[in-house]
């Protein structure tokens, strides 16, 4: 039996805005039926790096969490903090670039808490049955939470080829250890001009394992866990990610995340992806360039498989825009990401997902 995805395009009138269309959305898939009374609910999504402008409007956010309260639901915002070194990082900037963003209290009406703490060091190991983990590493306020929306910008992505609902959970719900141990299968590494010997990593590593060498930081890769802490408090960003794991072993490593971030959840979550503003590039970076095709509009499901199927045959399907960094496949049917990213299998992440129970590729899309 084919999963059901519910569809909302981007036309609107006098009758019903857009915002009106995304609360119907969240009755077509039973949002009521999800939330009970006084249960806490993740709103999981990214808030978009400095200087960055394709994340998702707070004013829908606002909707979803007045959808929620209104099912006796206790909504919050949430977003693990970044391994990399940007200015989501830690929760105290983490917290004031998502206010600069626009998703304060006073416009969305709910709090916000960073997932996995203050230095992305707060998490818990949820056991799964993998290909590449037995155990992940969650941020401690998804697992918490009893109920989890998700709602994700889609856009391309470098490593996926595009980034949806599996990606906004898979790397976006994992701590700084996790989301680590997917991007790489070593310990960070130390660049060593950069490196002031300043001793700030020696005396913060939890099990020391880093030490100095030739008056340079050195990370003993057999004791080193994978916490990543070390890439954040190093004041030079002499300590960097060692970006060395294939596609298809990080696409299969973001799915066994994403199993370990909706478990115990299966029958308690809800998938929205915003087809806005589908940008060659994850909202990481500091900036946005141009969209490659227009804006399409919102899909919702129980289904995170579906739902990324269906929005990425939604980009497909449109004619891509001219002057863009869309070179070839501008044609209806083309496939956009993989002129953007050639290299990236997309397929791979839902094959995978399949694989693991999380859902179908087969759908039905309900336009309502």
């Amino acid at each position: 039996m084919e999963s059901q995805v519910f569809f909302a395009d981007l036309r609107s009138d006098v009758r019903e805005n857009m915002t009106a269309k995304l609360s119907r959305l969240l009755e077509q898939v039973s949002i009521s039926s999800i939330i009970t009374d006084k249960e806490l609910v993740a709103v999981k999504l990214h808030f978009g790096e400095k200087g960055n402008t394709a994340f998702i409007r707070p004013i829908f956010l606002r909707d979803i969490v007045q959808k929620v309260l209104a099912c006796g639901g206790k909504p919050f915002l949430t977003d693990a903090n970044t391994l990399y070194r940007g200015e989501r990082g830690d929760a105290v900037s983490h917290l004031r670039l998502a206010i600069e963003h626009g998703f304060s209290f006073a416009t969305v009406g709910a709090p916000i808490i960073i997932a996995d703490g203050l230095r992305g060091n707060s998490c818990q190991r949820i056991k799964i049955a993998g290909k590449h983990f037995s155990e992940v590493f969650i941020g401690s306020e998804i697992v918490q939470a009893d109920v989890i929306i998700s709602a994700a910008h889609f856009k391309c992505h470098e490593l996926t080829g595009f980034g949806g609902t599996l990606k906004n959970l898979g790397m976006g719900c994992a701590s700084r250890q996790g989301k680590l141990s997917q991007h790489s299968n070593v310990a960070p590494k130390v660049k060593r001009r950069d490196c002031t010997s300043c001793g700030r990593c020696i005396a913060w590593c939890p099990v020391e394992a880093i030490s100095f060498m030739k008056e340079k930081a050195k990370i003993d890769r057999e004791k080193c866990i994978g916490c990543a802490e070390c890439i954040m408090v190093c004041p030079q960003g002499a300590i960097q990610i060692k970006w060395n794991e294939t596609i298809e072993n990080f696409q299969e490593k973001m799915i066994e995340y994403a199993l370990g971030a909706l478990k115990g959840k299966e029958k308690k979550s809800i998938f929205l992806n915003f087809i806005t503003d589908v940008s060659p590039a994850c909202d990481c970076y500091g900036h946005t360039d141009r969209a490659i095709v227009p804006d399409i509009g919102i899909v919702a499901s129980h289904d995170p498989v579906a739902i990324d199927q269906a929005s990425a045959d939604l980009v497909n399907a449109e004619q891509g825009i001219e002057s863009t960094a869309l070179k070839h496949n501008h044609a209806r049917g083309a496939d956009k990401f993989r002129d953007i990213y050639p290299q990236v299998d997309w397929e791979i992440q839902l094959n995978y997902a399949a694989l693991l129970g999380l859902g179908k590729r087969e759908y039905e899309l309900i336009t309502i």
